[in-house]
């Protein structure tokens, strides 16, 4: 009854590609939220505290750099949302492929094609999310070491210390844009919360990263772990099917055998 077929339908869920899909969501959203608030906070860091302002005309300044690392982002939260729809969906064509093989159900060659196919291009967005992290722990660099010296201003008396954003290419090296422990702007950007809140981003922004590149694994073991079960029970469908054959061809002989020793007798 209704209760056979709740058991049927909680059966058919694949529940490891559920896990990676629900981590995959997770580290995507963190990454993408938590990175595009941190951006919008590291620009008004800049412009309150650095004084930077943005160049004119089409010159391609921190600005605009951070302007476009905004629109990848929202790229990036559109096409992984789309991702792990189709890898969800692949998960339940494979699961109940998988389950139903050895009842009446074939597994096509396209079938095979479409899970090397994601196979290949899961490892390829894993190798991508690699370089995200590493790329996301270049600002969590940047503001420990601002967070650092706003601590270290407190402790030391007498302590002038600075921060150059020539240092991290951030401004030519003609242009000099620096805060000293001495100046009124880095005490007051020590004592903003602009500052912490927008280095804890950062620091979000980079577990949700590494939680996308353990979805990534998770995904690749799931995939590798179906195109096998898939490949060895297409074997058994092929050596199954040859079995028949040739106990029909069997048969047939016997048949024809009996039917010789048959008519010889009359």
């Amino acid at each position: 009854g209704c209760f056979e077929c709740c058991i049927k339908c909680l059966g058919g869920i694949p529940y490891a590609s559920l896990i990676a899909t629900i981590l995959l969501y997770a580290g995507v959203a963190l990454f993408c939220g938590c990175g595009h608030e941190a951006l919008s906070g590291t620009v008004n860091i800049l412009q309150t505290y650095f004084e930077l302002t943005r160049a004119a005309g089409d010159v391609i300044d921190v600005f605009t750099m951070i302007d476009i690392f905004k629109y990848v982002i929202y790229g990036v939260a559109a096409a992984f949302f789309v991702y792990g729809i189709l890898l969800m969906v692949e998960g339940f064509f494979t699961t109940g492929a998988i389950k139903d093989l050895y009842g009446d159900f074939k597994i096509t060659t396209c079938g095979r094609c479409v899970s090397a196919w994601f196979i290949m291009l899961t490892y390829i967005f894993m190798l991508a999310w690699l370089g995200v992290t590493a790329f996301t722990s270049l600002p969590v660099y940047m503001y420990f070491n601002l967070w650092t010296i706003c601590r270290n201003a407190t402790v030391v008396d007498g302590a002038n210390l600075c921060l150059d954003l020539r240092q991290y290419g951030i401004v030519t090296i003609g242009e000099e844009k620096k805060v000293c422990t001495t100046s009124e702007s880095f005490i007051k950007m020590c004592d903003s919360n602009e500052l912490n809140m927008t280095f804890h981003l950062f620091i979000v922004a980079l577990a949700g990263a590494g939680a996308a590149v353990v979805a990534m694994v998770h995904y690749l073991m799931v995939l590798s772990a179906n195109w096998a079960y898939v490949k060895d029970a297409c074997r058994m469908q092929k050596y199954e099917d040859i079995k028949s054959k040739e106990e029909q061809e069997l048969h047939d002989i016997h048949s024809t055998r009996s039917k010789e020793r048959l008519n010889a007798y009359t």
